[in-house]
């Protein structure tokens, strides 16, 4: 039992699709306890999701554009279970026009929207938590790896770039306090968000092409929910300030391999090495 005894507060969740869902569901199956947060019209949907996962899992108030909503949380935990162990942060979102090859015509008023949301959600929630963790624990966020630019994802990548970074100075500023911060940087998964990228078809099609390990984004949603698990127990320690990939190894290949042309000797065999001269 991974989890075993441990208090994790689990955002994100909508949907049984959603990546949230399947990391509460591994959690619950490792022992621990958690509680969900949902907000607005959308919470019905996430409080649907709690009662299919366990009865009593409970789903707390959190918009994560309302400051007034952080101490209420603190608190909420503080007199439910006294202390907090581990945190998933499975939170972004950027309106239309920032998505979808708009990168040069978006608006500020967008941008921000999507910023606060997609990065700087993450350090607010952690500051949340931070006093509930004395004993240390361990704070994950849902990532997709922009060290490059991507077609397609535009602002939204900027702003994941930016929850990158924001990552490794919670790492700097929390490490004291024996608080580990990671990102887990998914491959494309099929989820209800994933539905609002223009262009994700496309995407996804190419990732298993590069993957050494294969990807296929309707049935990866379980190794994602895994890794998240361990990151969020005890076996890594030492583990801090990382971005984790579970994506098939696409990040490590620079390009799909290519079929060698009718009649070209493979590499790898037995002929004779090029010529020096």
């Amino acid at each position: 039992m991974l989890l075993q005894g441990k208090k994790l507060l689990i955002t994100g969740v909508l949907t049984p699709q959603s990546l949230a869902y399947g990391v509460a569901e591994h959690a619950l199956e490792q022992g621990a306890e958690i509680v969900l947060t949902g907000f607005g019209r959308a919470k019905s949907l996430t409080e649907r999701s709690a009662k299919r996962l366990k009865a009593g899992v409970d789903v707390l108030e959190l918009d994560v554009t309302n400051s007034a909503h952080f101490p209420a949380l603190t608190e909420a935990l503080r007199q439910r279970w006294g202390r907090v162990d581990g945190v998933l942060h499975s939170i972004a979102y950027a309106p239309e026009d920032a998505l979808g090859g708009n990168f040069l015509n978006t608006p500020w008023e967008s941008v921000q929207t999507a910023f606060r949301i997609s990065a700087f959600s993450l350090k607010e929630l952690s500051v949340a938590v931070m006093p509930l963790m004395t004993e240390g624990g361990s704070i994950v966020t849902l990532d997709f790896d922009n060290r490059v630019a991507w077609p397609i994802y535009d602002w939204m990548g900027v702003c994941k770039a930016a929850l990158e970074s924001t990552v490794r100075y919670l790492a700097r500023d929390l490490g004291p306090k024996k608080i580990r911060v990671n990102a887990l940087a998914a491959g494309p998964l099929a989820t209800v968000a994933a539905k609002g990228i223009p262009g994700f078809k496309t995407l996804e099609k190419a990732w298993g092409a590069q993957a050494p390990l294969g990807w296929d984004a309707r049935t990866s949603h379980d190794m994602v929910a895994r890794t998240a698990c361990a990151l969020l127990s005890d076996w890594l320690p030492s583990t801090t300030g990382e971005m984790v990939h579970v994506d098939g190894g696409y990040h490590a290949i620079g390009a799909p391999p290519v079929p060698p042309e009718e009649g070209e000797q493979g590499s790898g065999g037995g002929g004779s090495p090029p010529s020096a001269g």
